[in-house]
């Protein structure tokens, strides 16, 4: 069974950075996980997501101010977020794919209903 729970999150002020922390259990190695985020009466939107591909992390982030990272060892996955402003205020959901492949991490950016996701954890960012 399929386990993801965030941690790290909290009120900060604009312009600080803060790392949030992913612990996966039940997952197949190397899959596809990424962050998702959902602001107080707006939808869930995609942020970042990362997958194995032929020896490497392939990373993707709608922000440059955002970066995933991956301890495959651990089940770990991290966002590094730098420079928050106060519109990054939402609540970050940690995701993983149900498909193995790339196929994983298309589904990841679509938002697909197979995805996996935690319970998410809430950033405010004050100015």
């Amino acid at each position: 069974q399929v386990h993801l729970a965030e941690s790290g999150g909290g009120l900060v002020q604009a312009g600080d950075s803060l790392r949030l922390t992913c612990t996966a259990s039940g997952l197949v190695s190397g899959i596809a996980m990424g962050w998702f985020r959902q602001a107080p009466g707006k939808l869930k939107e995609f942020v970042a997501g990362s997958k194995w591909v032929e020896g490497k992390y392939y990373e993707e982030s709608v922000d440059s101010r955002f970066t995933i990272s991956r301890d495959n060892a651990q089940n770990l996955a991290y966002l590094q977020m730098n420079s928050l402003k106060p519109e990054d205020t939402a609540v970050y959901i940690c995701a993983a794919a149900s498909q193995p492949g790339i196929e994983g991490l298309r589904n990841l950016k679509a938002m697909d209903p197979s995805n996996y996701e935690g319970q998410g954890t809430q950033v405010t960012v004050s100015s």
